[in-house]
């Protein structure tokens, strides 16, 4: 047990490979589709996308992938991040329980997505890409993505934003230009599929399905064939990079002497809390620890909480590969919530397949609910959270007080993907009390459920 605020690693302990799941899970993940022939996406398809070393990672039956030396030393600019007790905490809550956080708002983009957007610039710059497409719903990977660009020097990146975070987070996009990127609310004039939303409604809020649609159509179609794309969640080799994460809080914990008891992530598409819990669930599988994994969703898009486990389209425009997944519904566009991170129709393929088997537990929350959370951990710990984060605060704090009601001294711990310093105007709106909760109907959910893609697999 440690009475320590914080648990470091110095940079000769930082962790040199990223941890793949993939030969330890349950049943196989199945292959990807191609949205045109619904069977197997093959190699030229997705390469249209991607560089073959991101494709060689996607698939991989490696335990561990050795993270390149270039990498390695971007990643030491804000890595090992630190791992902190969060005493204050446990002495409001007046709970024995020890509640532990892995702070990942310490990179330059304020969030844990630099762990992924570094690598996938880095292959890209190796296979001589100069540019880069992709999407951002609060912004944090838009963020991370431009940062990448700016740190390798000589990448163009090019964001589609997701309008209502467009709208709600102007300092994102500022930041993302300040790293020299290009930002364009989505749904957009520029593609085809953005341009035939706008027709129907001209003020369309937006979603990240749409915004992953219009990157991928942009790449895709693009005369000069310049340009890959570049996703910051829901894939394995996303999840593959933010391993890091946990890889680095195995050995935290070890220092001290703690085992967690329970794991706590917010989950949109999958990324920081799959980085988080990978190296914990592959000791699970294996036998070797005992330890309750706990994905936490929002209610107004509760994918893993009421989704189903299916094939389902990426993206809206239904050109992005097709992946068997917890979905609400390719199209399914949920309430403009404050967590933009968090508003994915569907969930990691890998996180999807814990879920599955129960390795996982998932829960979801109403939005005033997490804010009250984080203006909690606000006023104890000091750190103002994402919303998204604030997800994983709320139910750390639920599972605190739990173990205060049966005098349990359980060790907590959850990842602080973020920090909420581009988010004021959401902390505005809690405080001069006009959020709103948002629970996504059920009816809405089966009629975006009854348009899946018919697969014979």
């Amino acid at each position: 047990m440690s009475d320590d605020g914080k648990v470091m690693l110095s940079e000769k302990d930082q962790p040199q490979r990223w941890c793949n799941i993939l030969p330890f899970l349950p049943e196989p993940i199945k292959p990807y589709l191609s949205p045109q022939t619904m069977k197997p996406a093959t190699p030229d398809e997705l390469r249209v996308l991607f560089p073959m070393e991101l494709i060689k990672q996607e698939f991989s039956s490696e335990e561990y992938i050795e993270i390149p030396d270039d990498v390695l030393q971007l990643y030491r600019i804000y890595r090992p991040s630190p791992l902190v007790r969060a005493h204050r905490l446990e002495k409001a809550l007046g709970t024995p329980a020890r509640i532990y956080y892995k702070n990942e708002s310490v990179s330059p983009a304020g969030s844990h997505k630099a762990n992924t957007s570094i690598p996938q610039a880095y292959y890209n710059k190796q296979e001589g890409v100069k540019r880069l497409v992709t999407e951002t719903g609060a912004g944090q990977w838009g963020s991370a993505l431009s940062l990448a660009g700016a740190l390798l020097g000589d990448m163009e990146i090019k964001v589609y934003m997701v309008r209502v975070s467009y709208q709600q987070k102007p300092y994102r996009s500022i930041l993302m230009r300040t790293w020299g990127a290009s930002v364009v609310p989505s749904p957009s004039d520029q593609t085809q599929s953005g341009r035939a939303l706008l027709a129907t409604d001209p003020n369309h809020p937006g979603s990240l399905g749409i915004a992953i649609s219009e990157a991928v159509e942009e790449v895709a179609t693009r005369k000069e064939r310049d340009s890959h794309y570049a996703l910051g969640s829901v894939l394995n080799h996303v999840l593959l990079h933010q391993t890091i994460i946990g890889e680095e809080a195995l050995k935290q914990f070890a220092l001290i002497g703690e085992k967690p008891d329970v794991l706590v992530g917010c989950v949109g598409g999958g990324s920081n809390f799959g980085g988080f819990v990978i190296p914990f669930a592959k000791e699970k599988l294996l036998g070797r620890r005992d330890v309750r994994i706990l994905a936490v969703e929002p209610a107004a898009c509760p994918t893993l909480t009421k989704g189903i486990f299916a094939f389902d389209y990426g993206d809206e425009a239904k050109l992005g590969p097709v992946a068997e997944m917890y979905t609400l519904g390719h199209d399914f566009i949920p309430s403009g919530i404050h967590a933009g991170g968090l508003r994915y129709h569907g969930d990691s393929p890998l996180i999807s397949m814990l879920k599955k088997h129960n390795v996982i537990e998932a829960v979801a929350h109403n939005q005033l609910d997490v804010f009250e959370a984080a203006q909690l951990f606000a006023r104890t710990e000091g750190i103002v959270v994402a919303p998204e984060t604030a997800h994983a605060v709320k139910s750390a704090i639920e599972e605190a007080l739990k173990a205060k009601a049966r005098n349990e001294r359980k060790v907590i711990a959850f990842c602080l993907s973020g920090h909420g310093n581009f988010d004021m105007a959401a902390y505005d709106d809690y405080l001069a009390g006009k959020l709103e909760n948002h629970v996504h109907p059920e009816e809405k959910i089966a009629e975006a459920l009854h348009r899946l893609p018919i697969v014979n697999a």
